[in-house]
């Protein structure tokens, strides 16, 4: 552990301190840097991962991965063969940092809007590579989590490959999550057919996501996946979705007590969100 790594000794809370990360710019000053022609993409690309520029990580790796050259798009908006090249470039991504020695984890996810820290519009999700498997990660992984068996009125969709579900005890109002019937360990273990089936369930999922309010929703976004040790039985790569909105342009904050006592308070019911997803499905 570096000297910007801290352990609280009562709860035994990892804490980075990123101090650099105060001087990073909360959104672009002249022109986006991942249009072509910005900072970042000098040249036309389809999809692309960048080094972080404000990396959080002291011993590890930070990249932004680009979704499209378009600034006014979004997830859904690149459609099934776009979502595919993501999923594609994640894949290839994840691969290439596991073979590293330092690496041990790879988180892959996003943050959509300014409520949630977004500070750049363009469509961009980040990778962050752990030298250790983080603790939310670790618990998942030795329970080991597979997917609800009875979701009931929770189901979203469910296809030939995957199923989307809402989360039985969700801390927050939205909480999805989208995983293979079958179990695959990785992003990078996905068959060309998984990931087309994965890109196709994105789409609806993101799609009415989008149309869920009037108003693009705030999301965050992340795939919990193998790590590069064999130390875990069966992982399960599964990917969940939540928002802090439990109404248009109104936020969950999450209180005192909650925070404290690791109790929390929902207001939403998981089973209303489903229904509210599934009859947006195309």
């Amino acid at each position: 552990m570096n000297s910007n790594e801290r352990i609280d000794p009562h709860t035994g809370t990892k804490v980075h301190i990123v101090s650099a990360r105060q001087n990073r710019p909360n959104s672009p000053t002249t022109d986006c840097p991942f249009c072509v022609g910005g900072l970042e993409a000098a040249n036309q690309y389809l999809v692309k991962s960048i080094p972080n520029r404000w990396p959080a990580l002291d011993s590890g790796v930070c990249e932004v991965v680009l979704y499209s050259s378009q600034h006014d798009a979004s997830f859904a908006s690149l459609g099934p063969t776009g979502i595919r090249r993501v999923i594609d470039l994640w894949a290839e991504r994840t691969e290439k940092l596991l073979q590293r020695d330092d690496i041990e984890y790879v988180l892959i996810f996003e943050n959509r809007g300014a409520e949630v820290g977004a500070t750049i519009q363009h469509p961009h999700g980040q990778i962050y590579a752990f030298d250790h498997v983080p603790a939310r990660q670790h618990r998942l992984l030795s329970s080991p989590w597979t997917p609800d068996k009875d979701m009931g009125s929770r189901e979203i969709i469910s296809t030939k490959d995957f199923v989307s579900y809402t989360q039985f005890a969700s801390i927050h109002p939205m909480s999805l999550v989208v995983a293979p019937h079958q179990r695959v360990a990785s992003i990078q273990e996905l068959s060309e057919a998984q990931r087309t089936g994965f890109a196709e369930i994105l789409h609806q999922i993101f799609s009415a996501l989008d149309k869920l309010y009037s108003t693009p929703i705030p999301y965050m976004m992340w795939i919990t996946q193998s790590p590069r040790s064999k130390n875990y039985n069966n992982p399960w790569l599964n990917m969940e979705i939540v928002s802090p909105w439990r109404a248009q342009n109104i936020p969950r904050y999450i209180a005192a007590a909650e925070v404290s006592t690791e109790e929390y308070f929902n207001p939403v019911d998981p089973a209303d969100i489903a229904q509210r997803l599934r009859d947006l499905i195309i």
